[in-house]
């Protein structure tokens, strides 16, 4: 076998793409692309994400300390694109693409409707690390949308279409392979 060394570089893919809404807490709203978003702690439940100094949603991130994560299905891939090469600065993305302000049930910022998930997130905590800041926030509450309950009442997630980034690109999840602990469960005869 053989391989090529590399420069150092962020290569850990794929990861979630989501959208992540923001506010000054006055009315100003903005959405940005993250695919720097992950999950950091059980108890309490707490998140990362990680935004660039020089953007505008980290303006807002430092005054309000308030974020929601709205994760991503196939039919907001388009929305999540454009959110991420647009600046809020210069344009209202919730107009713009046409995403419905939802109310949130612990922050004053707001939710995306269309998004299956909403992950409201009060920051705890900021990291400085270079071009990016790291929000390290605790998880006031979740909003899960009522059209992906099954039948007894369980949230299916995965039916919902989540999109995921790798190297550039934006995949859908594939195929279920196994679920955790399945190398270990006793098997039936």
């Amino acid at each position: 076998m053989s391989k090529q060394i590399w420069k150092p570089g962020n290569m850990l893919y794929p990861v979630p793409a989501v959208m992540v809404t923001v506010g000054d807490g006055q009315g100003n709203d903005n959405i940005i692309t993250i695919a720097w978003a992950g999950t950091i702690n059980s108890d309490p439940a707490m998140v990362s994400i990680s935004v660039r100094k020089s953007r505008y949603s980290h303006e807002l991130l430092m005054k309000n300390k308030e974020f929601v994560i709205n994760l991503v299905t196939k039919d907001l891939t388009f929305a999540m694109d454009y959110c991420g090469v647009k600046s809020g600065r210069d344009m209202d993305k919730f107009k713009a693409m046409k995403l419905t302000k939802g109310k949130a049930s612990t922050v004053s910022v707001p939710t995306i409707e269309e998004s299956p998930l909403n992950i409201e997130c009060k920051v705890k905590d900021i990291i400085e690390l270079g071009s990016h800041d790291m929000f390290l926030a605790e998880v006031t509450a979740v909003l899960a949308d009522e059209k992906y309950m099954d039948e007894k009442g369980k949230f299916d997630l995965n039916s919902s279409n989540l999109v995921a980034y790798s190297h550039g690109q934006y995949f859908t999840l594939g195929e279920n392979i196994g679920k955790f602990g399945y190398s270990v469960q006793k098997k039936c005869k």
